[in-house]
């Protein structure tokens, strides 16, 4: 009976180191790599909008257990700012198209010159005072003048 048991284990001896020189000389396990060593982190931009590129570019320091959560947060709330900012300036584009067809110039001049100070990233508004603009639950866009602006109406 023992003899059985030290051939069963000279065989299991045999079959792993076998088996971990084919694993040497094939080479089929990659390990793990990663793609930035750590200290080499990619950040989004800050000085202008984002573009896809950019999030496709952004590259993050990596710890034991992933990425530095810091560096993410901060891509994730940078992205989101920029989102938010799209869609208020989709909004506004779309209340300047809506005030173009109805034939009110002034109020798409208004809308325009303030469109392209926020775009330009003007520090001092044009003392042109701007439309308020309200965007109803079903998306059409409301343009009121001044006076109306200060007492919204409705619930």
């Amino acid at each position: 009976m023992g003899e059985f048991f030290l051939l069963l284990i000279g065989a299991l001896v045999v079959g792993a180191i076998v088996f971990g020189v084919a694993v040497l000389i094939t080479g089929d396990d990659p390990g793990i790599e990663g793609n930035e060593p750590d200290g080499r982190a990619v950040p989004l931009p800050t000085s202008r909008p984002l573009g896809e590129i950019d999030v496709s570019n952004v590259r993050f320091d990596t710890v034991v257990r992933g990425y530095r959560m810091g560096q993410v947060d901060q891509a994730f709330r940078r992205a989101a700012y920029d989102i938010g900012y799209k869609e208020e300036l989709i909004q506004v584009l779309e209340a300047e198209v809506k005030a173009l067809r109805e034939g009110r110039t002034e109020d798409a001049d208004a809308l325009r010159d303030a469109r392209k100070a926020a775009v330009d990233g003007a520090t001092a508004a044009p003392p042109v005072a701007a439309p308020a603009v309200l965007v109803a639950e079903d998306s059409d866009v409301e343009v009121l003048d001044g006076e109306d602006a200060a007492a919204p109406s409705g619930p």
